[in-house]
């Protein structure tokens, strides 16, 4: 173990990772950064996001998550503050702990441990996949053509007058479905809950209704379309009923990648997002969370941005203090 302790650790190579590190480097403080292993941007919803729509200036990026970051990076690595950047390129972090100096002890994905002050976690989350016949391959070539979309705020508006399902059973998957409708006036929509049972409030119901909107409880069979998922036609479900569809929401929750933050006893809200106050600091000292992670928050690149910024500006002050108090002293 090396006995250099960083000032700013920040793991996590997605938006909120990526603009922590820009904005801790811009704020001339040094910054340790593991962007992930492969297996860890495997699972990360960075890496799967295409084109971006709802973002100033994004469109021109087939990967609108990935070719930014990798510009930034780039950026930084051929800057002036280059030496106070270390990045831990294809690197991950495998636990971390708060030693009895108070300094965080991260062990990265290759066993290698590494001390910092304080930490900017952005590990972020993954949409549940639906399973068909006990697979999660089969939306794979649709969600890659953006024909099964994940987030109504990213991608609602690509449901315009289109036929559309809505995949999921909670109460969560309902107001997808009514939001959905209300916006883009779709001629059909349609919930399949993939063969559990649907768990609507009354209230949402009694919208369900009034919009005529079906739901199915069949488990899908398969999923129907053309061109390597760019055209979706529909589902098929096990009661051997077809249902068109021109898009497709899957609305089934997150996984939460919260496992730094619970080997650190950070408090968690009821769905496993980490609580945190606005500028981005957790119940442990020194441990900040930005992105997905955060509690009550958009999921959003822009929200993300501000997290992290807000987040690596606090610090910059604590640190700023610290310094000029040795000073006056």
């Amino acid at each position: 173990m090396s006995s250099k302790i960083y000032s700013v650790c920040v793991i996590g190579g997605g938006s909120a990772g990526t603009m922590a590190a820009l904005r801790t480097i811009l704020n001339n403080d040094e910054c340790l950064f593991f962007p992930g292993s492969p297996k860890d941007k495997k699972k990360s919803r960075a890496l799967w996001v295409k084109k971006i729509e709802n973002m100033p200036a994004h469109l021109s990026y087939k990967r609108g998550i990935e070719e930014p970051n990798a510009e930034t990076i780039k950026w930084i690595q051929e800057s002036s503050f280059k030496a106070n950047f270390h990045l831990q390129k294809n690197v991950g972090v495998s636990s971390i702990q708060k030693n009895e100096h108070d300094i965080f002890e991260i062990i990265d994905s290759q066993g290698k441990t590494f001390l910092a002050h304080f930490v900017i976690l952005c590990t972020g989350v993954m949409d549940v996949q639906p399973k068909i016949q006990g697979s999660i391959e089969a939306v794979f070539d649709y969600a890659n053509a953006q024909t099964i979309d994940y987030c109504l705020i990213c991608d609602g508006h690509h449901v315009l007058e289109k036929k559309t399902v809505v995949i999921g059973h909670d109460n969560s998957a309902a107001w997808v479905a009514i939001m959905l409708l209300e916006r883009y006036q779709c001629p059909e929509m349609t919930i399949l809950t993939n063969g559990q049972e649907a768990n609507f409030q009354k209230e949402t119901q009694k919208l369900i209704d009034l919009y005529k909107i079906r739901v199915l409880t069949s488990p899908i069979k398969g999923v129907l379309g053309e061109n390597k998922g760019a055209t979706l036609k529909g589902f098929e479900l096990e009661d051997a009923n077809i249902v068109q569809a021109e898009m497709s929401f899957v609305a089934m929750g997150m996984i939460v990648y919260n496992e730094l933050a619970k080997q650190l006893g950070a408090e968690l809200d009821e769905r496993g997002f980490v609580k945190a106050a606005e500028n981005g600091l957790t119940s442990v000292q020194g441990l900040y969370v930005a992105g997905d992670l955060k509690a009550n928050t958009r999921k959003q690149v822009y929200t993300a941005w501000d997290h992290a910024v807000s987040a690596a500006t606090a610090i910059n002050l604590i640190l700023r203090t610290r310094n000029r108090q040795k000073l006056l002293d």
